[in-house]
Order: C-alpha cells, then sequence, then structure tokens
C-alpha cells in the first residue's frame, strides 16, 4: 500500500458508498446485467437462445473472473472482448451468444450512465442533507443582526439566519439543476456498431419492429424507460459535460460557503467545528485553522476545472466515434464525483456544528452601527423640527471625526457620544438607546428566511425526506 501512489480522493476523501459505485465490481457486474438483458430479449422476440444459456449466465453474473479477464486484455488488446471471454469460459453453453449483434458500447456506455446515475443519487442525498442543515441554523439565528459586507466592507446590517440563506439559494439552485438533469438520464440503448442498428436488422431479418422492441425490452430490464433516438457509436458526450457541469455548479456553492467561513472565522464571529484533541499548527499550538473549510475550497476548486475538459471531449468526437475520450472519462469521470462526494461530506459535517459567537457579533455591529443609524437620527431631528440640510452637515462633521478616533488612533466609534454633546441634536437626546437598536435596521431579514424556507427549501425537504438523517465525517 506504501510502496505506489494512493489516490486522496479515496483514501482521504470521498465516502465507501461512492468509491464502490465506480469500482470494477459495479462495472463488469453491470456489463454482464446488460448482457443477461439482451440475451433474454433477443431469445423472448424469437433467436435461437435457450433458457438453459440464460441461466448459465445468470448464474455467474457476480462471480467475475478478474484474473481471466486480465489475461485475456493482455493478449487480445480489448477490454469488452476480455471479458467476453473470461465470461464465456464460466458460462461454456452461453459462450456463443454473449454480446449477440452488439458493439462494445452497448455495455460501457450503458453501464457508464447507470453508474453516474447511481453516482448522482449519492450526491442528491447529500445534497438535501446539507440544504436540511442549513435551514435548522437559518431559523436559530434568523432575528440574530450581523454586520452586513458589500465589496468587504461593513454595509448595512443582515442576520445571520439571512446570511445562511444566500448559502441555501445557491444549494437549492443546485438542487434545480441536479434534478433536472436526473429527469433527462437515459441509455444509449441498442444501437449497433455505428448507430444504426444494422446488425439487428440481420439478426431479425430487417424486421424493424422488433429492432425497436428489442431496445425497448433491454432498457425496461435495465430499469430504465427512454434511451436516445440517435447515436453514434457512443452515447452523446455532451451528456458528461452536462454532468461536469451541475458537479462545478455544487462545489461553486461549496467554495462560497466555505470562503465564507474562513473569513467568519477570522473575524472571531462565526467557526466551523474544532475537536478537544485537534492541532490546528504544529508551530502556533493556539491556532484553530479552518481546516475542514479550506478542504472544501480545495476539492471545489479542482471540480470547478473539469467542465472544460468535457467540452473538448464532446466537440472533439470525429463522426460516429473517437476513442480518445476512454482514457479521459475513466479519469474525469470518477474523480469529479469522489471529489463533489467528498466536499459534501465535509460540507454536512461543518454545518452540523458550526460555532456561533453572538458577543463577538455584537461587538462588530456596535462599532458601526452609529454610522448607520446617522439617517434615522437625521430625520428624528426633522420631525421635531430641524433643518434636515444643516443638521446632514454637522453630522457629517461629527462622523469624519469618530471615523479618525477609530482608524488614526485605534479606539472605539464614539460618534454617539458626539451627537450627545452636540445641542444641534437635542431632540433625540434621551433616546439614542432607541435609535441604536440594531433589530431597527434589519429590514425584514427574519420574515425573508421564513418566507423562503416555508415556500421553497421545506417543500424539497419533504420531497426526499427519506434521505435525510445523514451525518458528515471527516476521514482524516
Amino acid at each position: 500500500m506504501h510502496e505506489i501512489y494512493n489516490n486522496p480522493l479515496i483514501t482521504r476523501y470521498a465516502s465507501r458508498e461512492m468509491a464502490e459505485n465506480f469500482s470494477d465490481n459495479k462495472k463488469y457486474g453491470l456489463w454482464r446485467r446488460l448482457w443477461i438483458a439482451l440475451a433474454e430479449s433477443e431469445k423472448e422476440l424469437g433467436l435461437s437462445i435457450t433458457d438453459e444459456q440464460i441461466e448459465e449466465l445468470k448464474k455467474y453474473k457476480d462471480d467475475i473472473n478478474f484474473e481471466r479477464a486480465d489475461y485475456y486484455e493482455k493478449t487480445v488488446r480489448h477490454d469488452v472482448m476480455a471479458h467476453v471471454k473470461a465470461y464465456g469460459e464460466q458460462a461454456k453453453k452461453a459462450a456463443g451468444i454473449i454480446h449477440l449483434g452488439a458493439t462494445s458500447c452497448f455495455v460501457t456506455d450503458n453501464a457508464e450512465i447507470i453508474v453516474i446515475d447511481n453516482a448522482l443519487d449519492i450526491v442528491l442525498a447529500k445534497l438535501v442533507n446539507v440544504i436540511n442543515n442549513l435551514k435548522s441554523f437559518a431559523l436559530k439565528y434568523k432575528d440574530m443582526p450581523a454586520l452586513g459586507f458589500t465589496h468587504l466592507q461593513p454595509a448595512q446590517l443582515t442576520t445571520v439566519g439571512k446570511r445562511a440563506c444566500l448559502w441555501l439559494e445557491d444549494l437549492m439552485m443546485d438542487y434545480q439543476t441536479l434534478s433536472d438533469l436526473k429527469r433527462k438520464v437515459k441509455l444509449r440503448g441498442v444501437k449497433g456498431t455505428t448507430g444504426t442498428q444494422a446488425s439487428f436488422m440481420d439478426l431479425f431479418e430487417n424486421d424493424a419492429e422488433k429492432v425497436k422492441d428489442l431496445e425497448r425490452r433491454v432498457i425496461n430490464k435495465m430499469g430504465y424507460s427512454a434511451a436516445y433516438k440517435v447515436t453514434g457509436q457512443t452515447y452523446p458526450r455532451k451528456f458528461d459535460y452536462s454532468v461536469l457541469s451541475v458537479l462545478s455548479e455544487i462545489a461553486q456553492s461549496g467554495y462560497r460557503f466555505a470562503g465564507d467561513i474562513r473569513l467568519l472565522q477570522n473575524m472571531k464571529e462565526i467557526e466551523e467545528p474544532f475537536e478537544k484533541t485537534q492541532i490546528g499548527s504544529s508551530a502556533m499550538a493556539y491556532k484553530r485553522n479552518p481546516m475542514r473549510s479550506e478542504r472544501l475550497c480545495s476539492l471545489a476548486r479542482y471540480v470547478m476545472s473539469l467542465p472544460v475538459n468535457a467540452a473538448m471531449t464532446a466537440a472533439t468526437q470525429w463522426f460516429e466515434r473517437t476513442l480518445d475520450d476512454s482514457a479521459n472519462k475513466r479519469i474525469v469521470i470518477a474523480q469529479a464525483f469522489l471529489a463533489v462526494d467528498g466536499l459534501l461530506k465535509l460540507y454536512m459535517n461543518v454545518t452540523e456544528n458550526l460555532v456561533v459567537y453572538d458577543k463577538v457579533i455584537e461587538k462588530h455591529v456596535a462599532a458601526e452601527l452609529p454610522f448607520m443609524a446617522t439617517e434615522n437620527i437625521i430625520m428624528e431631528c426633522v420631525k421635531a423640527g430641524g433643518n434636515r440640510q444643516e443638521l446632514h452637515e454637522e453630522i457629517r462633521v461629527l462622523s469624519m471625526q469618530a471615523a479618525e478616533n477609530v482608524k488614526r488612533y485605534g479606539k472605539d466609534n464614539n460618534l454617539i457620544e458626539l451627537i450627545a454633546k452636540d445641542e444641534v441634536f437635542a431632540a433625540v437626546h434621551g433616546r439614542l438607546d432607541k435609535v441604536l437598536d440594531a433589530r431597527l435596521y434589519t429590514g425584514r431579514a427574519p420574515q425573508q428566511v421564513v418566507e423562503f424556507i416555508e415556500e421553497e427549501v421545506e417543500p424539497v425537504l419533504l420531497r426526499h425526506k427519506d434521505l435525510l438523517g445523514q451525518k458528515g465525517e471527516v476521514s482524516i
């Protein structure tokens, strides 16, 4: 194990469930199921295939003789034919009808689509669990005022829960895109060498209805209801681009969330979980580095780089097909899913255990709120008979003094003290505490949280309630 390279997506990040989905057992097991479905359907439509041959194929469908397949592949340099021969050694009576009329992509492409479809299910389950975690967090902190930022500069107040809804909205958009893709998944089907079904027309003596029925039967036996109406030798590689684009969107959302947490942890407002025995730095023992969020960003950056790879592959499929996609696809598709699986595990883990430091948040709000309250102070004084233009100029001057006190001398914001001493603002001198109630400056943020969750988030969670309850684990 320690003498050769081990893919960290397997050893450190992704779940066993996702790793197993892209295993050789899964892949070649699907090949055998496809060969069985083809043989059964051909028999049902009148070809000379016996029940005994079908039963023998079924007997060995899970007993894959990998050593013999490896032997044959070294000899024939063709993975599908190697497995045809290896399967035929076991199911001797059926050896002559395995892969009858099919081309390699009958098994490779149909199996790849099924593996991708199953992988999307795994991603979907983790995605809705993250959504559920953020929903709970947003509702819990919907009323807590927090300093908003635009351009990473202090701006009007928001609430902690409302900011969580920004992360949640990203995920809801990802959920919709993923759901749309899932609804469009269809198999390559039974199309023959260049997609014309010529070999099957020959087998069934030019009976087109039987050939069409053959495809329907095979895809139904594999659990699907639709196949591409036209293909070359492969399914359209644009499907892979669509898949990687969805995964990239999820990665973008994960990166944004984790990036915000890293910034908030620097500000000491919100932290990711930190275990009792966890070490933040090998040199600086006091540090609490946002390791989970940094790792999430790292995986997300990798996934976001992958759609362009699939785009180039889709664009260079000459005529009915070219094989320069094969080695590429073996790497890119699986690793994209493994990386997204890993980042969603981290996303779940962090959102299950976020730590909120309300006193620090209050302190940061208090430092900026006097500036934000100036408009309200002016309005109150105008109601009491003051001149708006004179009030505005006076508060501008006082604001500059307070800003210099903070920036140049490192002192607290003393704008309210200055206003309290200035007779121009006498009308509000007894009411400044009320004017400085942070909840007055969060607008409809709390209501927006509730409305968004009730109207858009809860219906999705109810639809997938059987998927909820997963926990995010950090492997290493």
